[in-house]
């Protein structure tokens, strides 16, 4: 019976090479928490979950101070307990946000540890409802000084060329004329059989806005218009998803099983984008895709294709992995010792125990990361 001797934890800061914008807000560097989850026999499990673009350091701060001590000698197996523990220890401190963020990449470690021990990918450890590959959308189109539309033009039409059948850009920066018109380029560049998905990135605060910008889309044929509005404004997801044909997706800073079925109970998200870094870890994200199978919702998680890849094959109501082919936006690729393949627009599942890979430890210590343990 594997008992977990010890937790490790690391914060790095990761620069982007380029100053990088979504609609509402510009990013120059990306902070990572890191985990290790090591049991008696010697075994060891990962985690890690994107802190922000500064003060990270909460996330740790809930590793080491509140959940980490609550899980040394613990049996790594019973992880649905382990993962009930934690969350009623983090009930006053936070059931979203970073607090939650530290017991998702700790339950993803122990489930990263589970899946080793018993030396098998993550994906047949939790089911393996696909084998051999997964569909991915390469994510891109991002608003970078100097990039003309005939920029975005090109990289999607790279993207398409690597084999890609469906692609993402964001929206929301310019005005509905400017944006309609850039999407236009996007479309004529892809090809009329390429979805292309939009990410407004909490753009708008009111519908006539939203819909003023959905009227200048829709000739482009979107696959879906991802986070329109703020996490908490449910009732305008719901508004917006009876008013425009473009399917509604959202839910990657959302954290819980309930605010997910309030989501899907009000008919604010067609397609579901959690991600397991954020939403509870791999025991909670579970939950919200078995619930999503029953309402008929699809999953295409959000970021961490490394983790991610596992998830898509290992549930019949996900869909597609958010790929990102460079390390341009997705920097956290710098700090892990291998990469996903691909071939033909679709990642290539790892074969080897758990999630596949390891952390670079030469690029977790040349991006400031030091660890610290806690231990018997």
């Amino acid at each position: 019976m594997p008992r977990i001797a010890s937790v490790s934890f690391a914060v790095c800061r990761v620069p982007l090479d380029k100053v990088t914008s979504f609609s509402t807000r510009t990013v120059t560097a990306r902070e990572y928490c890191l985990v290790k989850v090591v049991s008696d026999d010697g075994a060891e499990g990962i985690g890690f979950c994107y802190g922000g673009h500064k003060a990270a350091r909460i996330v740790a701060v809930a590793i080491e101070d509140l959940l980490a001590p609550l899980l040394i000698g613990q049996d790594s197996l019973e992880v649905e307990r382990l993962w009930e523990v934690m969350y009623r220890a983090a009930l006053l401190h936070g059931r979203a946000g970073s607090v939650m963020r530290a017991i998702s990449i700790l339950d993803n470690a122990i489930w990263d540890l589970n899946a080793k021990s018993a030396g098998l990918p993550l994906y047949r450890y939790l089911g393996a409802a696909a084998k051999d590959t997964v569909p991915a959308y390469a994510s891109g189109g991002y608003y970078v000084e100097g990039k003309t539309n005939e920029g975005l033009a090109a990289e999607l039409a790279g993207y398409v060329a690597q084999g890609f059948d469906a692609v993402k850009v964001k929206v929301g920066q310019g005005d509905p004329r400017s944006e309609g018109e850039r999407l236009r380029v996007a479309r004529e560049a892809i090809g009329p059989d390429v979805l292309l998905m939009l990410d407004a990135n909490n753009a708008w605060s009111d519908l006539p806005t939203a819909l003023a910008y959905m009227r200048a889309y829709e000739p482009s044929n979107p696959y879906w218009i991802e986070e329109p509005f703020s996490p908490d404004d449910i009732e305008n997801h719901a508004r917006l998803a009876r008013l425009t044909p473009v399917p509604v997706a959202t839910g990657e800073i959302e954290a819980g099983r309930w605010r997910f079925k309030e989501l899907m109970d009000k008919g604010g998200a067609q397609i579901l984008q959690l991600d397991a870094c954020v939403c509870g870890g791999i025991s909670e994200f579970r939950r919200i895709a078995a619930t999503a199978d029953s309402y008929g919702v699809t999953l295409s998680p959000h970021w961490f294709h490394d983790l991610h890849v596992h998830l898509v094959a290992a549930f019949p109501n996900a869909r597609y992995v958010e790929f990102f082919p460079d390390d341009q936006v997705l920097n956290f690729r710098r700090l892990v010792d291998r990469q996903l393949e691909f071939k033909d627009g679709r990642l290539i599942l790892p074969t080897a125990p758990g999630l596949g890979f390891g952390f670079d430890e030469e690029a977790v210590s040349g991006y400031g990361g030091a660890w610290a343990t806690i231990a018997t």
